[in-house]
C-alpha cells in the first residue's frame, strides 16, 4: 500500500510514481522509502530495476527552489530528468509544455507535407480520410490533459 500523498500509475511495462508532499524533508524520506520498497519487491519477484531507463522528474513553480534529491540504492543512482514521456505526453518539470508542443509540431509538418504531396492524385474525399487518420488524431490525442 502506497503511503499517503503517493500515487502509482501502472501501464503496460511502465510504472509512474507520484509523490507529494509541502515538507521537503518528508519528501526525501518518502521517496527513498519507496524506492527501497519497489527495489525489496523487485527482488522477491526475481527483477531488477534497470537504472538506466530510471529517472525522476520534480516539478517545480517559479516561486519554489529546485531541491536537489539524491536518489540511490546500492549505489545505483537515479538520474533526474527535465521531462518525461507518458503515455505519449511529454511533461517537464514546469508544466509549460513547451516540450510536448515542440514534438506535435514537428509530427504536424510532417503530415502537413504528407497531405501536400497526396493532393495532386487523391481525390478530396480521400484527403479527408488521410487528414482524420493522420493529423486530426496527432492534434487531439491526449487533449483532455490539454
Amino acid at each position: 500500500m502506497a503511503p499517503t500523498g503517493t500515487k502509482i500509475l501502472l501501464y503496460a511495462d511502465d510504472t509512474s510514481i507520484i509523490v507529494t508532499s509541502p515538507n521537503l524533508e518528508n519528501y526525501e524520506k518518502q521517496i527513498n522509502k519507496i524506492f527501497r520498497d519497489i527495489n525489496y519487491w523487485f527482488k522477491l519477484n526475481q527483477l531488477v530495476l534497470n537504472y538506466n531507463k530510471t529517472h525522476y522528474l520534480q516539478f517545480n513553480t517559479k516561486n519554489n527552489r529546485e531541491y536537489v534529491l539524491k536518489l540511490n540504492y546500492h549505489r545505483n543512482y537515479v538520474k533526474s530528468s527535465p521531462h518525461t514521456k507518458f503515455l505519449g505526453l511529454i511533461s517537464d518539470d514546469s508544466l509549460s509544455w513547451k516540450a510536448h508542443i515542440d514534438q506535435t509540431m514537428s509530427k504536424l509538418n510532417t503530415a502537413c507535407f504528407v497531405i501536400q504531396s497526396l493532393q495532386a492524385i487523391m481525390s478530396t474525399e480521400t484527403l479527408r480520410m488521410v487528414y482524420f487518420a493522420y493529423l486530426h488524431s496527432i492534434m487531439s490525442y491526449g487533449i483532455i490533459f490539454w
